[in-house]
């Protein structure tokens, strides 16, 4: 492959809801360029960009893939995502990466929730936007309905270019061409007409600033095939020189702009990481200024660590093409960078700059997940570091309270795509199961204790007598004091008592959670001046403490989070329904972008699956997020029988 100067080359992330014929359209480019010499199909599993296993089997792409093409006098990166909403982030971080996005529309369903998800990120980037309406053998569509519906949804600034247009049309595009610039506005105003230059021109303008979203079909069947495709990325597509400045962050932590110039210091951005089985951890890597040349050595800015580029290629689904150069603008893989991971800037030596990334979404769905062999938990820990290299969307982490290992994910599908490749690719077969509730309790009422320890086994004994006063404590997990008088306890022995009570906090007497929110008043005992001994006043404090808790009405705490779920109008009425059945409280609604937002709080206990069920009654157009608030009383029914199955599993 030729080595593409920054104004040659055009970035383009391939976007839109899943089967809507992405993967299908990289095949009809691969083989109209000659790259392949035939066809191939999602359904076969021989397509150039779903390479992976996984993806084979489960015939829709998991990650992204870079799939460049040579076309006539340019490179075209295009970029391939999947369209799965599990699987989004690989989406945004490609949208970001690219120059432009082709935001895929299937002509047989029209708009979709992936089209929607997809056109509201191009959006909030102001990314360059093409819409392609692409048509498949058994689709019947006017063409012009189509696009009316887009135009209804996204608005006025998508415009019909596949002829023949209507006047209207040609009419509202030429008014979007003349906004592009003062001149052309003027001579709009003269004269109506644009010559083909001035029209060009003006379209090219208005593409690069998102003020123009060009409308167009795929659909050989009436001549509207890949080379027409092509040369409208070739012609109107924005060339890496022509994209927005680049947010980064200083050496000295303020907030600058970067402009893609080719003649500048060589600063890249790792967007994606790959696990390759022969090669090993590949690297893949946009460059934003200069031009980075095969054994480069660079600053990775996050840990301030030298990396040296000993090898660039170009990838073309799983296969490697080795380059000696990258320009600006370029899109490079760098196989076995040893501290790079994705969202990492390099830099030159003394040139520091940290490109700002997009957002990461968080995840929604929690499950508890183990090696289905106990001995192979630390091979399963490695596998999903590794794999988190490749997809930072999800996260693993330890609970120390219910002492099982969580993943996050996006949803089911992505939970499921993990586990596989623990098997597949590590040899670790795992499970997953529901996640267990930290609990807390706590007490209700007061109670005045006396706890008392004597042991006399021959020879020195052990004695330790303590009188406490226990009560509810709103502010502080423990609220701990004394009020002795006459000298009943030594001074020297009431840490021990404090020490007793705060062990003896770690399990409580209901269901053997961690108690909290207590006050515990030291206020009389006795001791003997030899047999006394801080151990001896410790266990006394214990016993204090589990016959304290126990008369002072002890209750069972659940956590609740605070949700904000944001819905489309249509669908308020089920998701409020079900929040009722949730035990959830409303605290208000609000009428945002992309419809409704519903704030409620509601038990952790009652959302273990909600992201599966909010996608379900929604048509996967609800989102939300969450947060943990606070403690409350579980609901005497409910804290039955969790006591239960906690006594069921302590025997």
């Amino acid at each position: 492959m030729e080595i593409y100067s920054s104004e040659k080359i055009r970035n383009v992330a391939l976007v839109g809801h899943g089967g809507c014929g992405k993967t299908s359209l990289i095949e009809q480019i691969l083989f109209e360029t000659g790259v392949t010499s035939r066809v191939g199909t999602v359904e076969d599993g021989n397509t150039v960009s779903d390479y992976d296993n996984m993806e084979i089997e489960k015939k829709h792409s998991i990650n992204m893939s870079m799939i460049p093409v040579e076309y006539k006098d340019v490179k075209i990166n295009f970029i391939d995502t999947p369209g799965q909403l599990d699987f989004s982030n690989e989406m945004y971080q490609a949208i970001q990466a690219s120059g432009i996005a082709l935001l895929i529309v299937d002509a047989g369903s029209g708009i979709q929730v992936g089209t929607e998800r997809a056109w509201k990120f191009c959006k909030k980037l102001k990314k360059p936007t093409f819409i392609m309406i692409k048509r498949k053998d058994k689709d019947t569509y006017v063409f012009d309905d189509l696009v009316q519906e887009i135009r209804d949804k996204f608005g006025a600034v998508c415009v019909p270019t596949s002829y023949p247009l209507s006047e209207e049309m040609k009419e509202e595009l030429n008014e979007l061409i003349a906004e592009t610039d003062e001149e052309l506005l003027n001579k709009y105003f003269d004269e109506g007409v644009f010559e083909d230059w001035e029209f060009n021109r003006g379209l090219r303008s208005g593409v690069a600033s998102a003020d123009i979203v060009p409308v167009f079909a795929f659909d050989p069947e009436n001549g509207q095939g890949v080379d027409m495709m092509l040369d409208v990325l070739r012609k109107y597509a924005p060339s890496p020189l022509k994209h927005s400045p680049y947010k980064y962050i200083d050496a000295s932590g303020g907030e600058d702009l970067a402009d893609p110039d080719p003649t500048g210091p060589v600063t890249t951005w790792t967007f994606k990481t790959l696990s390759d089985p022969f090669v090993g951890k590949i690297s893949i890597m946009k460059v934003i200024t200069g031009t980075l040349k095969a054994g480069a050595d660079l600053v990775n800015t996050r840990t301030g660590k030298s990396e040296r580029l000993g090898k660039l290629m170009f990838l073309r689904g799983k296969s490697q093409i080795e380059t000696t150069e990258a320009s600006a603008g370029d899109i490079v893989a760098v196989p076995k960078l040893t501290y790079t991971e994705s969202g990492d800037t390099l830099c030159e030596k003394g040139k520091s700059r940290t490109y700002v990334n997009i957002d990461v979404p968080a995840p929604t769905l929690f499950k508890a997940i183990e090696a289905v062999n106990k001995k192979e938990d630390e091979k399963m820990g490695q596998g999903l570091a590794r794999l988190r290299e490749e997809d930072p969307s999800f996260i693993v982490r330890q609970d120390i309270e219910t002492k099982q290992t969580l993943i996050g994910t996006q949803g089911e599908m992505q939970l499921n795509v993990l586990t596989a490749k623990l098997k597949d690719r590590f040899g670790v077969e795992v499970q997953t199961k529901t996640r267990k509730i930290a609990y807390r309790e706590t007490i209700k009422g007061h109670s005045d204790v006396q706890g008392k320890y004597k042991k006399q086994t021959g020879g020195a004994g052990q004695y330790g007598d303590v009188h406490i006063r226990f009560s509810p404590s709103p502010d502080k997990e423990l609220d701990f004091s004394e009020q002795l008088f006459g000298g009943s306890v030594p001074k020297n022995y009431v840490p021990a008592v404090e020490k007793g009570i705060v062990e003896s906090m770690e399990k409580g007497p209901l269901a053997g959670y961690p108690v909290v929110n207590i006050k515990a008043v030291l206020y009389d005992g006795s001791y003997h001046d030899v047999d006394s001994n801080e151990m001896a006043f410790k266990i006394a404090a214990s016993l204090a403490f589990k016959k304290g808790i126990t008369e002072a009405n002890p209750v069972l705490l659940e956590p609740i989070m605070h949700l904000d779920i944001v819905i489309p109008e249509e669908y308020m009425g089920d998701v409020l329904g079900d929040m009722n059945r949730r035990r959830a409280r409303v605290l208000g609604m609000e009428q945002v972008d992309d419809g409704q937002k519903v704030s409620v709080e509601v038990p952790m206990a009652e959302i273990l699956d909600y992201p599966i069920a909010l996608r379900s009654m929604t048509q996967a157009k609800g989102a939300f997020t969450q947060e943990f608030v606070r403690y409350d009383e579980v609901p005497q029914h409910m804290a039955n029988k969790i006591i239960a199955e906690a006594s069921s599993e302590a025997e």
